[in-house]
Order: C-alpha cells, then structure tokens, then sequence
C-alpha cells in the first residue's frame, strides 16, 4: 500500500510534472483526434492544470514546457505502434493519480526529468 505524500513539490518537481502532464494529454489527443497540440493550447492546458493545484508559473515558462512536452510526446509516439501508443498515453493518464503505480509512467517521468536537467532555460 502506498501511502500518499502531500508535501508540496518543489519548483522544480512542479516543473517535471507539468511536463509529464502536457505529455500525456498530447499523446492522448493525438490518438483519440489525430492532431498535436500547438504551443499556445500547451500553454494555456498548464495554466489550468496549475491553477488547479493553486500554482502558477509566468506564460513564457509555461509556453516553453509546453514546447518541451510537445518534442518529449512526438518523440514517444514516433518510436511506438499506435497500439502501444495508445496503452502509452493512457498509462501516463492513469498515473496522474498519485495512487497509481506505473513502470512505465515512471520510466516517462525520469525522462522528463533528464529533458529539464539539460535544458538550459530550465
């Protein structure tokens, strides 16, 4: 059993998992409409996402995760089936609950983490 953590994150685990989210919506609504997201729609889904957990980061950080989730979902769509691709994006739906456990979502995240640790704006 996992017992959930309600400490609140860090800037920078704000940051890895605002990317992880973008990501898994824009492989979502690539599968389920067969188009990406722009930039902007990227933006303005963190600005909602934040204000939900009653955070908030400037329009230009967030238009720039935005950027980054859309290079991190077109690159994970692009070495998958749609089959696989499809079990991806709803993998990473499903682990934006904290009480979901996944390998897979985990793996993603890690990802995430890399692509802001080399990411000179970040």
């Amino acid at each position: 059993m996992r017992i959930r953590d309600d400490t609140p994150p860090t800037p920078r685990g704000l940051r890895v998992a605002l990317l992880f989210a973008l990501a898994a919506q824009r492989l979502s609504d690539f599968y389920e409409h067969g188009q990406w997201l722009t930039e902007a729609q990227g933006a303005t889904l963190a600005a909602d996402w934040l204000a939900r957990s009653k955070n908030a980061l400037p329009l230009n950080e967030r238009r720039h995760i935005s950027a980054l989730s859309d290079q991190l979902a077109r690159q994970i769509a692009s070495s998958l089936s749609r089959e696989a691709g499809l079990f991806a994006a709803h993998e990473m739906t499903e682990a934006l609950d904290p009480n979901y456990h996944s390998e897979f979502a985990q793996t993603i995240l890690a990802e995430c983490e890399k692509l802001l640790a080399g990411d000179p704006a970040s």
